[in-house]
């Protein structure tokens, strides 16, 4: 059972999800928009399936209303047509994305895989002994999953960790968007690269401050991406 907070606007479309979610044996908060107290609700929650089109205060602004104050998975429902929203959706800090209509055991499945990534320790960390790592201002503890710039932890998403653990084990060296998809999803994954180039994205917002120096993480044109910060102290 996965305790999941809805919010969707659309009466029918969160009744026939709630109850299909119910028979799987989830438990399901709906909320029909963002107002509210959705603090309260997150304390309860595992994870966040949440609409795009909300009236008020739409699906971006909650996602990063949400992903300031937790790394509680998100995943966002989206149409199959809106492209760009499901691109703004991923880049405001969603995990996932579940494309509408969609069957009650399909969001059964993603949700699992969600929920299972961000509590499941990383391969990297699970082999690993007490190795801290220094990259410029940026220190990666395998051992405690903690990441720090210039002394001040950082909050990241069990995503984010796992790609900057994927791409600090292989400094210098390019990894396609599918072996990122590997290392930080699944092997199985049926998505696409733009929820890795979104989530890099995110990443780099928060290891990379200073818009002179180089690129902590560079994009490598038509492949991936290459973690090449200078050499770990």
């Amino acid at each position: 059972m996965v305790n999941i907070l809805f919010v969707e606007d659309d009466p029918a479309v969160a009744e026939a999800m709630t109850l299909g979610l119910n028979r799987l044996g989830h438990c399901v908060d709906h909320r029909p928009d963002g107002n509210g107290d959705l603090d309260n609700a997150l304390t309860a929650a595992e994870i966040v399936l949440l609409d795009l089109g909300l009236p008020g205060a739409d699906g971006y602004e909650i996602c990063r209303r949400i992903r300031a104050q937790s790394s509680i998975p998100i995943i966002i429902l989206t149409a199959r047509s809106d492209d760009i929203d499901t691109v703004a959706g991923l880049e405001a800090g969603a995990d996932d994305y579940v494309v509408k209509p969609a069957s009650p055991r399909v969001l059964d499945a993603r949700i699992k895989a969600v929920v299972r990534r961000s509590t499941e320790t990383t391969p990297a960390a699970a082999t690993a002994t007490a190795i801290v790592e220094q990259y410029g201002d940026v220190t990666v503890d395998r051992s405690s999953l903690q990441v720090r710039k210039g002394g001040t932890l950082l909050t990241l998403t069990p995503t984010e960790l796992r790609l900057l653990l994927a791409l600090t084990e292989n400094v210098g060296h390019v990894l396609s968007r599918g072996q990122l998809l590997s290392a930080a999803w699944d092997q199985d994954y049926l998505g696409d690269s733009r929820i890795v180039d979104a989530a890099i994205q995110r990443l780099r917002g928060k290891i990379e401050d200073d818009p002179a120096a180089p690129a902590a993480i560079e994009t490598v044109r038509g492949f991936g991406y290459r973690f090449d910060p200078g050499p770990a102290r």
